[in-house]
């Protein structure tokens, strides 16, 4: 059996250096310019599309159905009914293909996850604005 090894209080485990360091490169690329919103919101989300050696910028603007993870790693999915057929893109909050987000409408719901917007239609499927 191993012994276990017990550290010094002035002894620090070399994983933490690592974790130091990521978190400090995680820092680095979280963006500012990112506006509150939480599920339940309709966004206009700006993002910039190459097509060849053009790059235009495509507005996809929906409701929030989720956000979930933290830091660097966060993502939000955005639903919206196109033509009769419900579409749903997932985008990293923190991303450069991301121009812009706008909060078109605060929605006023009770669930931080939306899913149950998948099976409604019609009327059914608008969500209140908040006061």
């Amino acid at each position: 059996m191993r012994a276990a090894r017990f550290l010094c209080s002035r002894e620090t485990p070399d994983w933490t250096h690592q974790m130091n360091t990521l978190d400090f490169l995680d820092k680095q690329s979280l963006r500012d310019d990112i506006p509150e919103f939480a599920p339940g919101d309709t966004l206009d989300v700006h993002v910039k599309v190459i097509e060849g050696s053009k790059e235009r910028v495509q507005v996809f603007k929906g409701v929030v159905i989720r956000r979930q993870g933290g830091g660097i790693r966060e993502t939000f999915t955005v639903r919206k009914v196109s033509f009769g057929v419900g579409v749903e893109r997932t985008f990293p909050v923190h991303s450069p293909t991301i121009s812009k987000i706008d909060v078109v409408t605060r929605g006023d719901v009770r669930r931080a996850k939306l899913y149950y917007l998948r099976d409604l239609r019609g009327k059914a499927a608008k969500i209140k604005e908040k006061r």
